[in-house]
């Protein structure tokens, strides 16, 4: 199984919740993929897109973890070519919560700066999956005191999906070392 992680808006795969996903697979026989996204969503698709095609068939051989912006785009993944998700604290419409950041910003775990275009809200809502159709396909982890994000569009996007609502935490799901086992026992059906 492969396993692809989708960082967030300004993350990088040395998030903390990343680094914890790859060393938990390191120590399995599963492939754990986490590349640098690019700030154009069109272009983060595209690398995913061409990652995912390269190595198997999609459905049977790639599960996705997304974290905020990555659960949004692991979403759209997941509706394209029939694979899990698991989503932590997952954006539901970043095309709005993302235009008070048009401009240049700075990742956190890095000194690099990057420009988020206008033009990438449209590319947003060309990502945009009005409703997932398969719910047992997806797990979401959502913390009731995310303050970047609203835990109830979230509730909302996924229902039907497995559920796991953590009263109290934060966006970054601080304590996310207690879930780590949870999520990839999720994306790879328990094997």
């Amino acid at each position: 199984m492969n396993i692809l992680y989708l960082h967030g808006f300004r993350s990088s795969p040395q998030s903390t919740k990343a680094r914890q996903m790859a060393t938990h697979f390191a120590a399995t026989a599963h492939r754990f993929v986490c590349p640098q996204l690019p700030a154009s969503p069109a272009l983060a698709m595209e690398l995913t897109c061409e990652l995912i095609e390269d190595r198997g068939d999609a459905a049977k051989d790639w599960a996705l973890i997304g974290s905020s912006l990555g659960g949004f785009y692991a979403t759209f993944l997941a509706e394209r070519y029939g694979c899990r998700a698991a989503l932590l604290n997952p954006a539901v419409h970043p095309d709005v919560d993302l235009g008070a950041h048009i401009g240049e910003s700075f990742a956190y775990n890095g000194e690099t700066p990057f420009e988020f275009k206008a033009g990438y809200l449209d590319q947003l809502v060309a990502l945009k999956v009005a409703a997932i159709t398969q719910p047992k396909r997806y797990f979401l982890l959502a913390a009731t005191d995310d303050e970047v994000l609203d835990w109830h569009h979230m509730r909302d996007h996924y229902r039907g999906a497995q559920q796991h609502i953590i009263e109290g935490s934060d966006h970054a799901i601080s304590e996310f070392v207690h879930f780590v086992d949870v999520v990839a026992s999720f994306c790879t059906g328990g094997t």
